[in-house]
C-alpha cells in the first residue's frame, strides 16, 4: 500500500505531460493552418536521375531549426526514398504523405549536423531550403549510406536555380 501513492503520482504526472504535449502540438497546427498546400506530385514524373534511401528528418521554418512545421505531415520523421528528377524532388515516405518539391521552388542546399530532434555527425544532414507558398522552409534528409551523401549534394546543388536562370 505504501507504493500506491507514489505510483499514482507518477502516473498522474505522465498523463499531464502527455496532455500538455498534445495541446502544444494542436496549437502549432492551428498557428500553421494558413500555410500553403504542398505542391501536387506530377502524374507523369518520368525517369528519376537517381534515388537515395534514407530518412526524412523534418521540415522547419527556414533558418530556425527548432520551429518544426506540423501541417501537411511535414513534421513526421520516417524512412524515405528521395527521387531526384530534372523537374524536382520527390520524398516517398513510409507512413506519411509523399512530398514533391518542384525545381523552381528550391532556394538553397547545405549540410548541417542537426535539426530539431535529430543530431548526427558534422554535416551529416542534407538540408534543402525551398518556398512553400509565401514561406521559406528547410527540409532535412539523411542518406542511409554515407557514400551517397556527396553525389546527392552535387545533384541537389545542380537543381537550385541560379540568379542568371531566374532572369531568363
Amino acid at each position: 500500500m505504501d507504493k500506491f501513492g507514489p505510483a499514482l503520482l507518477t502516473l498522474s504526472l505522465i498523463v499531464v505531460a502527455v496532455a500538455l504535449m498534445l495541446a502544444g502540438w494542436r496549437g502549432r497546427l492551428r498557428r500553421q493552418q494558413d500555410m500553403a498546400p504542398l505542391p501536387e506530385i506530377p502524374a507523369e514524373a518520368g525517369q528519376p536521375l537517381e534515388a537515395y534511401e534514407g530518412q526524412y528528418v523534418v521540415t522547419t521554418t527556414a533558418g530556425d531549426w527548432l520551429d518544426r512545421v506540423g501541417v501537411h505531415g511535414l513534421g513526421i520523421r520516417g524512412n524515405a526514398l528521395l527521387r531526384v528528377y530534372p523537374h524536382g524532388l520527390l520524398f516517398e515516405r513510409s507512413g506519411a504523405p509523399d512530398i514533391y518539391i518542384p525545381r523552381g521552388q528550391l532556394r538553397d542546399v547545405r549540410t548541417e549536423s542537426g535539426m530539431i530532434g535529430k543530431f548526427v555527425e558534422k554535416d551529416g544532414l542534407a538540408v534543402l531550403t525551398w518556398r512553400l507558398g509565401e514561406r521559406d522552409v528547410d527540409t532535412a534528409f539523411r542518406t542511409r549510406n554515407a557514400a551517397d551523401k556527396t553525389p546527392l549534394l552535387a545533384q541537389l546543388t545542380s537543381l537550385v536555380p541560379t540568379a542568371s536562370q531566374d532572369e531568363e
